[in-house]
């Protein structure tokens, strides 16, 4: 689509032929030279109106489902119609069509130039998940070509949809591959999980959370099947309390037993990865045209090579790499310190992109596109540009204000120092509230409250005694043995002797769930508060039941163990880590 190929100026930028029409907000593909024609001799009566919008053809256009000639590209449209996350899966969309060759456009309500432009970046949130967002108006054929794809082995659900939450596993690797990039020191490793972020997208778009994960966090790595680069299938051996950083690139593993660690160490389902390396932190830095950073003091890193004084900078290119890469001279000089300097960074870097001066300018969109789709590599289920243009719309409405970096919570390792291990006061409240849907941020929404409260008035009342309470327990999708465990702990410790191991429900469930008849609700609520339920977890049936018929509790994917809440927490622990992606925040 550039201007060489249609017999125009060589020294035309072919990101200067999208312009941004005032009326309508969109970019549009403006081909008619700029000078030596007035828009009035072109036939137009209103000066501000562009041209006719027209699709790019380019002169190599490949059909959109044969990418086999991408180089360096591994797995790539692998796993058509293989998996269970096939069946989320949006039908995917047609490029854009061509609009009229003549004629007026009917016309559309009014938008601010803002509020559309924001649409057209896609999810200006998370890491470099944002450029990608932003390319889908762009060239499909040049942009799709870019994309590097690796398999999802099966290890998410491979989609995402308007109803429901999104979870995106962002890993940052160490490997040194690439331009400037061997003076790091490990030139030969294949690469670590060194910065990992788990990101979710709360399922009415009002909210975002972005979860650090510690490289150094003492993690259980399962069993990860996996596709290799030759194609070959091969089951890689789970390592129980291994280092988080290790469940990627050693021992074979893809970034799909990165993902399976994550909900293993998490219980999150995760729907889709991104990998960055250290050429797609520099050249996306420099595409924006560089990340504002505050130092609270100078910097002097040895081994980030990072060099700064005090006050405010802006970063791209190789000094926002040693800038994300330094630890020692911030914080304790830890990993964890490095982590909060990364957040800021991201969080600056999100309100870069949410910026006017971003927004409007078709170089720096164009610049964006082409090196956030060169740079990063993605799932095999997201391998298309459309699809990644859908996923980025589907965040553009997080207002950063609502979106909370936060870090898994974690202890010293008393039995190395290196490592660190889950806070087992605090992890899983953080883990809950995320699979929850809990905002970590306060989101005023009227409906949701007054619903929330009218689903409470259920756990209000009162309460039968534990003697009183008759249960049948079932595993509906519980880990092994889970109907037992819960049995035990409700005879032995809670005095619901009534209670009986029904073993597998007639089928699964998403959550657990406990169904009784309105007679039974004192009992209902005496389980519910023994348990952690919440109200939605209630389901009342609408005749009573005999007097020695039980309830039934069903115990879903969410049941871990007895005696854990199930109830996510209303708000996080008040002593986490967390920064907020609005404010900046000077490091320390």
């Amino acid at each position: 689509m550039d201007a060489q190929g249609r017999g125009r100026d060589e020294a035309i930028d072919p990101a200067d032929q999208w312009v941004l029409n005032p009326d309508t907000g969109d970019y549009e593909l403006r081909l008619t030279p700029s000078s030596g024609r007035s828009t009035a001799s072109a036939g137009t009566t209103d000066a501000r109106r562009p041209g006719p919008r027209r699709s790019p053809k380019p002169e190599t256009a490949r059909p959109p489902g044969d990418r086999a000639s991408v180089p360096g590209q591994r797995g790539g449209r692998r796993g058509a119609g293989g998996g269970r996350g096939d069946r989320d899966e949006a039908r995917k969309p047609a490029g854009r069509a061509a609009a009229p060759a003549a004629g007026r456009r009917k016309a559309k309500p009014q938008k601010s130039r803002k509020k559309k432009a924001l649409a057209w970046t896609g999810g200006v949130v998370a890491f470099l998940m944002v450029g990608v967002g932003t390319a889908g108006y762009l060239v499909y054929q040049h942009f799709n070509g870019n994309i590097t794809a690796v398999s999802s082995d099966g290890a998410g659900t491979g989609g995402f949809s308007k109803d429901r939450a999104i979870n995106v596993l962002v890993i940052g690797t160490d490997k040194r591959t690439g331009e400037g990039n061997e003076g790091y020191g490990d030139a030969g490793s294949v690469g670590h999980a060194d910065t990992s972020i788990l990101f979710h997208v709360s399922k009415d778009r009002t909210n975002a959370t972005a979860l650090s994960i510690p490289r150094d966090l003492i993690a259980d790595i399962p069993v990860c099947p996996t596709q290799l680069e030759n194609g070959e299938e091969k089951d890689i051996p789970a390592t129980p309390g291994g280092r988080f950083n290790t469940s990627l690139g050693q021992s074979e593993r893809t970034p799909s037993c990165t993902m399976r660690t994550v909900t293993e160490l998490t219980g999150i389902e995760v729907d889709h990865f991104m990998v960055a390396d250290f050429n797609a932190v520099k050249s996306l830095t420099s595409a924006v045209g560089g990340v504002d950073v505050c130092l609270a003091k100078d910097i002097d890193d040895k081994d980030s090579h990072l060099k700064l004084a005090k006050g405010e900078h802006t970063l791209q290119g190789e000094q926002a790499l040693a800038f994300l890469r330094t630890r020692h001279s911030v914080g304790f000089g830890s990993d964890l310190s490095r982590i909060e300097i990364q957040q800021q960074f991201l969080g600056s870097l999100m309100r870069k992109l949410k910026s006017n001066d971003t927004l409007t300018s078709p170089t720096k969109m164009w610049s964006l596109a082409e090196a956030a789709t060169k740079a990063l590599t993605v799932d095999d289920k997201i391998a298309d540009i459309n699809r990644l243009r859908q996923l980025g719309m589907e965040l553009a409405s997080v207002d950063p204000k609502n979106i909370t970096f936060t870090t898994v919570p974690v202890l010293d390792n008393p039995n190395d120092k290196a490592t660190v291990i889950l806070d087992e006061s605090k992890a899983p409240q953080v883990f809950s509230m995320m699979r929850e849907d809990v905002s970590f941020t306060a989101v005023a929404k009227q409906e949701k409250a007054e619903a929330k409260a009218k689903a409470d008035a259920k756990l209000k009342g009162e309460m039968a005694a534990p003697a009183d309470v008759r249960v049948d327990v079932y595993n509906g999708g519980a880990p092994a043995g889970s109907a037992q465990n819960a049995l035990d702990w409700l005879q032995n410790e809670q005095g619901v002797l009534k209670s009986t191991n029904q073993a597998n429900a007639p089928e699964d469930v998403k959550k657990t769930q406990l169904v009784y008849a309105p007679n039974q609700a004192d009992q209902a609520r005496r389980l519910a508060d023994m348990m952690g339920l919440s109200a939605s977890a209630l389901k009342p049936t609408t005749t009573d039941a005999g007097e020695m018929e039980p309830m039934a509790l069903t115990l879903g994917p969410d049941f871990k163990k007895a005696g854990s809440p199930l109830t996510a927490p209303a708000k996080a622990p008040d002593d986490i880590q967390r920064v907020e992606a609005d404010k900046a925040v000077c490091a320390k």
